[in-house]
């Protein structure tokens, strides 16, 4: 049997969990990994139930707020428009995102375990990955959409008829499970034989690839190809869009009439700022020491705050989304009081 090095470690119980894991047998000879250890989380005991309220209440709040938000978008006629149909995508995904993330970071400060099954790192980094990718396909047929509406009104209905919408949103999401799940099978045919501690709070592509001891030139390439088409090619459409759109905006001759467009799409260009700024300053930072606590403390934004901003920025920027919430609160305490 072989028994992978550890290397030295500056915390001690990390020292101590890897041995026991050892002794009890739990790691393989190289061609098979039962768990990975996630260390991004940390060991200090007097810090586990602030993070766990504190990541509780992210949690709680972001769920509620994108299905109140995808609740509202289908009872309110009149928000059945192509924008707030893609919206109500994005909420969805939001709600799925975060799921992905947050409830196992949250057993973890509970319980102190902050082990992970090789086939459950496997599923995360898979359902993570197609999250990404799929919100990245989103908010381009988002910015395409406003694209329609600012700079081609007299297009729009013709170009963006229901039947498009529905076409763009589900090759949004059947995008981003085929591109995850190619990644994924080639990760999961690589093996591991060094220590199995992942420097990170979940199981990403580049912590991940730093435990294998097999070739990664070909995953490596697979996925950057894949990155290339589903985030590169969709930040610069969408970033065409809005030099297009900021354009249009700018040719208008009233104040008013430049206001009143630029509130069309200010949300979404916000959300288009925080998510692309944050995920390229991630996966374009380089993973060494200094930079790995701050690359670990972006990572946390983007993956537990980004889901929690963008409803947010969607409601409290969008003021028919605003009256009908209002609209809506009236008719649930009326109905209550009666």
């Amino acid at each position: 049997m072989f028994f992978p090095k550890v290397p030295a470690l500056e915390n001690g119980k990390r020292e101590d969990e890897s041995m026991m894991m050892m002794e009890k047998g739990e790691w393989d000879n190289g061609t098979s990994l039962l768990e990975f250890l996630l260390l991004g989380s940390g060991n200090v005991p007097s810090l586990q139930a602030p993070l766990f309220l504190l990541s509780l209440i992210i949690y709680l709040v972001t769920i509620i707020v994108n299905i109140l938000i995808v609740v509202l978008l289908v009872a309110e006629q009149h928000l059945h428009t192509p924008m707030y149909f893609f919206l109500g995508n994005l909420s969805s995904l939001e709600t799925c995102y975060s799921s992905t993330i947050l409830p196992q970071l949250l057993a973890s400060f509970l319980t102190g375990n902050r082990t992970i099954s090789a086939h459950g790192c496997m599923a995360q980094f898979y359902a993570f990955g197609s999250f990404v990718t799929t919100e990245c396909y989103l908010l381009t047929a988002m910015s395409y959409d406003r694209y329609l509406a600012i700079c081609q009104p007299l297009l729009d209905a013709s170009l963006m008829t229901w039947n498009i919408c529905l076409q763009m949103a589900a090759a949004s999401w059947l995008r981003g499970l085929g591109f995850s799940s190619v990644v994924t099978v080639f990760l999961s045919q690589l093996q591991f034989c060094g220590h199995r501690e992942i420097d990170h709070f979940f199981c990403d592509f580049t912590p991940l690839l730093e435990l294998t001891c097999s070739n990664t030139r070909l995953i490596t390439a697979i996925a950057f190809a894949l990155c290339f088409l589903s985030i590169v090619f969709s930040f610069v459409f969408t970033l065409a869009s809005y030099v297009c759109i900021i354009a249009a905006i700018l040719r208008v001759p009233s104040s008013m009439g430049r206001q009143k467009a630029f509130s069309t799409c200010s949300s979404h260009l916000i959300i288009v700022t925080v998510f692309y700024g944050t995920l390229f300053i991630v996966y374009m930072m380089r993973r060494t020491a200094p930079l790995r606590q701050l690359n670990k403390m972006l990572s946390s934004f983007y993956t537990r705050l980004t889901p929690l901003v963008n409803p947010l920025a969607c409601t409290l920027r969008n003021r028919e989304i605003r009256e009908a919430l209002r609209t809506g609160l009236r008719k649930a305490l009326t109905s209550t009081q009666s």
